[in-house]
């Protein structure tokens, strides 16, 4: 990875952290984006990186990131979009947007989008952190952003999750043929901090030593991200992993071409990217 840049969000702890460091360590050039300047900056020092500071829960802070980035790197050659979470409850974000789609979906759409010149250029990779609750998810382009109706945690988190897969095969259509490699991944049960809003204090319960039969820990968590930034493979076009594996999407909707072009045109809509 000398001489390559890339760009790590939600790197501030968790996957996107323990990618950084070892994307850095292979001799990248890495930027630590992530929410709290104080974390932020530690992995960045430990990275021997450059931190940059984005709430992906309000468009303007995405847009200043992009900003940055461009006028900081004149190549980008990998976009981690790793950042997200999940909230128990509706919130909506002083974007007008819901949560959870917003953080999980639409910013990276911006930050992607905004920077798509610049990847294309770099004939870059743009590796998205998606999740094996897809599965289960259904997206209703009606009702995912609404700020009224019914609401689970778990159902808002899969709908993202789906949504990421869906952007990752609709970004692979649209750029095909410009030397761009775009792949979607689930990481595994990583005890990371993006369970910190689940209820009844699940949060820390799972990042204990007592889950650890259960769940992976982040170092684990980030190697598919780091594979798919690094492997020569450019069949990974396009395509979702379960950690390594090349899965064949199980969701019917995962695959519907006409469903991940209106999320693409609802997306532009949304955060007057007009990409």
């Amino acid at each position: 990875m000398t001489g390559k840049t890339v760009v790590v969000t939600g790197a501030s702890s968790g996957i996107g952290a323990e990618a950084a460091v070892k994307l850095a360590e292979l001799g990248a050039t890495v930027a630590v984006v992530g929410r709290s300047p104080e974390r932020t900056a530690e992995v960045a020092a430990k990275a021997g990186a450059e931190p940059f500071l984005a709430d992906f829960a309000r468009f303007d802070e995405v847009r200043k990131l992009a900003h940055q980035l461009l006028d900081r790197y004149p190549r980008i050659d990998v976009l981690a979009n790793n950042a997200g979470g999940a909230w128990p409850k509706r919130t909506t974000t002083d974007d007008g947007n819901e949560l959870t789609f917003q953080v999980n979906h639409l910013s990276p759409f911006l930050l992607t989008t905004l920077l798509l010149d610049r990847l294309v250029q770099s004939q870059a990779r743009v590796i998205n952190t998606a999740s094996v609750t897809y599965r289960a998810a259904r997206l209703n382009l009606d009702t995912v952003n609404a700020r009224t109706g019914s609401f689970t945690q778990m159902g808002s988190y899969a709908a993202s999750k789906l949504a990421n897969i869906l952007f990752t095969r609709e970004l692979a259509r649209r750029t095909e043929g410009t030397g761009l490699l775009t792949a979607a991944f689930h990481p595994g049960a990583v005890a990371t901090h993006v369970y910190d809003h689940a209820p009844f204090g699940l949060g820390l319960l799972i990042r204990s030593p007592l889950a650890k039969p259960f769940f992976i820990r982040p170092e684990k968590g980030a190697e598919p991200l780091v594979h798919l930034a690094t492997t020569p493979d450019g069949s990974i076009n396009g395509q979702y992993f379960h950690r390594f594996k090349l899965e064949p999407p199980s969701n019917k909707q995962a695959v519907n071409p006409a469903l991940a072009q209106q999320l693409w045109e609802m997306s532009e809509r949304i955060t007057g990217s007009g990409a």
